[in-house]
């Protein structure tokens, strides 16, 4: 599943190619993909005709494209394989086509495609960001409706450090659990969340109650530097499924330090890193550098 860097390589690509464009028409061919619209297809439809679109924002993995005049915004989340694509308008339909969104400029144009039709696309109402900074302009203090209650992610002004460690510390879960709990912290999913902790060098099953400043801190950091690392070459791309608007992948593959690299040597002491199966996935970690805990929370 496309986890922060990726989607924020894909609202960048956004800005650049829609923001303050106006839309002549949209088209949904497969309504799954708009299954999260109350109304449905034809009402999705009709409340983007003729609507001028903001800068492109994003929080942890949902992206969205405020309407010019404040009412609303097209809120989009690309599951696991979801693509948001710009191109010449006459360029053949991509396979697994789900929306297109044409503009009154004649120029690219905007499509949704989906492989698995878990991703989806609606329009939503903007209320007002709880976790927003009191001086934030008017246009950065909404949040659409359905991500009100997600958590800054640590790339946002917004994230408060020490709130999330007293945050971690009431808690009784392990590190990695929480890392992955929106509730607390947005963005950092399977993929960085083990990179975080390799740099960290805490095994992910530590107990978040026990952990101290510092070492909340090396997580922060952590998280930071990779996905800042992983932005800079486009994201993690392990197949054709995660790309930027123009369809070209990120190659970060080549630079992870733990996840997926089971058996192949810790590249900071030469360890072999471990696989431990993990919330029905994969944790990897460096069983030298990052010494499982007495007491795991698992």
């Amino acid at each position: 599943m496309p986890e922060l860097p990726e989607v924020e390589v894909v609202r960048r690509g956004l800005d650049r190619w829609v923001s303050g464009r106006t839309i002549a028409s949209a088209e949904v061919l497969h309504p799954r993909a708009v299954r999260r619209h109350v109304g449905g297809a034809e009402d999705f439809t009709g409340r983007l005709n003729a609507r001028t679109i903001a800068s492109a924002r994003r929080r942890g993995k949902y992206l969205w494209l405020p309407l010019a005049d404040g009412e609303g915004a097209i809120l989009a989340h690309l599951g696991m394989s979801g693509q948001l694509l710009v191109g010449d308008p006459e360029r053949d339909p991509e396979t697994h086509l789900r929306v297109r969104v044409a503009f009154t400029d004649g120029g690219h144009d905007m499509r949704f495609v989906d492989q698995r039709t878990f991703g989806h696309v609606m329009v939503a109402e903007l209320v007002p960001d709880a976790f927003a900074p009191k001086d934030a302009p008017e246009d950065e203090a909404t949040v659409p409706e359905p991500v009100a209650h997600i958590a800054p992610d640590p790339l946002e002004e917004a994230f408060d450090d020490e709130g999330f460690y007293r945050a971690l510390r009431r808690r009784r879960t392990g590190i990695k659990r929480a890392l992955l709990d929106q509730s607390l912290i947005s963005g950092v999913g399977n993929i960085y969340a083990d990179e975080a902790l390799w740099r960290a060098r805490l095994h992910w099953a530590r107990a978040t109650e026990n952990l101290t400043r510092a070492e909340v801190t090396r997580v922060l950091e952590g998280a930071r530097a990779v996905m800042g690392a992983a932005l800079a070459v486009g994201g993690t791309s392990f197949d054709s499924l995660y790309v930027n608007v123009n369809g070209e992948s990120g190659y970060f593959e080549r630079s992870l330090e733990a996840y997926g690299r089971r058996d192949e040597p810790c590249r900071r002491c030469g360890a072999p890193i471990r696989r431990d199966v993990f919330m029905n996935r994969s944790s990897y970690s460096c069983p030298r550098c990052q010494p499982r805990p007495r007491n795991p929370r698992l």
